[in-house]
């Protein structure tokens, strides 16, 4: 049985591993080695969040790719496949995001390495996680982590968001920003979400406050 919190899952292409997970989302830490890339794949039920760390990388779709560098994200939409290849010189590191939490979900069109038909791996390709495996807790922390510092914070007034840098990268864990319509609170961001403080702020500048126990990272390049 796979056991995520404490073992790395072992690809061709590289490895991937859990570094947060409540009951609304899922991060994972991926590492992708020099020239090689996922399968051409999609996840049928949930939405997915993609940001390049550290490194370069392409990210292709079936009729189009875009080139991506530290810091830059991707959000992709449940059923879009979709396969991200390393450029430099010492591979890709991403994170990954998933709402909702379900490892399961994919489904490979086509693979380098023969996986077309196959589900996600099983416990033969984990081994354990070594210490300097990156694990986020729920308390305020700094991380400083593949050329990136990673700022992780309870947030309980809306200007914690509002005085962020605009090329801040924002990624809510837990919560989000509310709006208030007649007497109810209504979520506007959301578990998963992923945006630079510049739009962040935009939004949360007209909006009314945020839900307890809203727990956000901030990643900034080093």
């Amino acid at each position: 049985m796979s056991n995520y919190d404490t073992n790395i899952v072992k690809k061709p292409w590289g490895y991937e591993y859990l570094v947060y997970q409540n009951k609304d989302i899922a991060l994972w830490f991926l590492y992708i080695a020099p020239g090689q890339s996922t399968s051409m794949h999609c996840h049928p039920k949930k939405t997915t969040g993609l940001v390049l760390l550290d490194g370069e990388a392409e990210i292709s779709f079936l009729s189009d790719k875009r080139h991506l560098k530290s810091l830059d994200k991707v959000m992709i939409r449940r059923g879009l496949f979709h396969s991200t290849k390393a450029l430099s010189e010492n591979g890709a590191f991403i994170f990954e995001i998933e709402t909702p939490v379900d490892k399961q979900d994919l489904v490979r069109l086509n693979d380098l390495y023969g996986r077309e038909s196959k589900p996600y791996e099983d416990s033969t390709f984990e081994e354990s996680k070594s210490e300097d495996c990156l694990w986020i807790n729920e308390s305020d922390n700094v991380y400083n982590f593949a050329n990136c510092t990673l700022h992780v914070e309870n947030v309980t007034d809306i200007n914690t968001v509002n005085n962020k840098e605009d090329d801040d990268l924002i990624m809510f864990l837990k919560g989000g920003l509310t709006r208030n319509i007649d007497n109810v609170s209504h979520c506007v961001t959301i578990p998963g979400d992923v945006g630079f403080g510049k739009i962040i702020k935009q939004v949360s500048s007209q909006l009314d406050g945020v839900f307890s126990n809203t727990l956000i990272m901030t990643i900034n390049k080093k």
